[in-house]
């Protein structure tokens, strides 16, 4: 079961990434609008509408990558300090509450909604159209791979509540820790590097 587990925050990671290069084609483009619109004079009437669908795409791919990693937030200040068999219950109980039937719902009506837009090959409304369907298979794209992450998510739980403990995941970027930092530059070998401004003294 760790295998599939991880086999699927591996795909959820890669597919995040991947489409975290859509970041660097957004900034370019736009760059490029700026400076075709302002200095070249011929601004594009469909730039804006791409720049809308790339944003769009970056934000639904990131809700797999995100999940994957743990990294969404949460809201109860409790939760951090109850046991993992605790913290285990109250997620499953959550994704069955909340997330299956939003998640299930999103991809059922973004397929419907994608296959409205496919069938009048849907273009936007501008002086130079561009295809709308291509962006719209996303939607339900986006749900699909998030539903797949969420069972993921589910087993962990149910793992949980039977071991008393959360079963290992992908590992990917983190949140600087403080102390990792600064065992890496010796602070605590510089006293007066790590005292705060206050305690170091001051000319006034």
């Amino acid at each position: 079961m760790q295998k599939v587990l991880l086999a699927v925050d591996r795909l959820s990671s890669w597919l995040g990434q991947a489409f975290a290069w859509a970041i660097v084609l957004l900034t370019a483009l736009i760059s490029w609008e700026v400076f075709s619109r302002y200095v070249l004079g011929t601004p594009h009437a469909w730039m804006l509408d791409v720049q809308i669908m790339l944003y769009g795409v970056l934000f639904m791919m990131a809700g797999a990558y995100t999940l994957a990693k743990n990294g969404h937030v949460r809201g109860d200040v409790l939760y951090g300090f109850f046991r993992p068999r605790t913290q285990a219950t109250l997620d499953l109980i959550l994704y069955f509450l909340f997330f299956l039937p939003g998640v299930i719902a999103l991809t059922y009506a973004g397929w419907t909604y994608f296959q409205e837009s496919l069938a009048i090959r849907e273009q936007t409304f501008n002086a130079d159209p561009i295809p709308v369907y291509p962006f719209k298979f996303f939607i339900p794209f986006a749900g699909a791979i998030l539903l797949l992450q969420g069972f993921a998510e589910i087993a962990r739980c149910i793992i949980c509540i039977r071991d008393g403990a959360w079963p290992s995941r992908e590992q990917d970027v983190e949140e600087v820790d403080v102390e990792k930092l600064k065992a890496m530059v010796h602070a605590d070998d510089h006293p007066e590097l790590a005292a705060p401004p206050a305690e170091k003294g001051s000319p006034l």
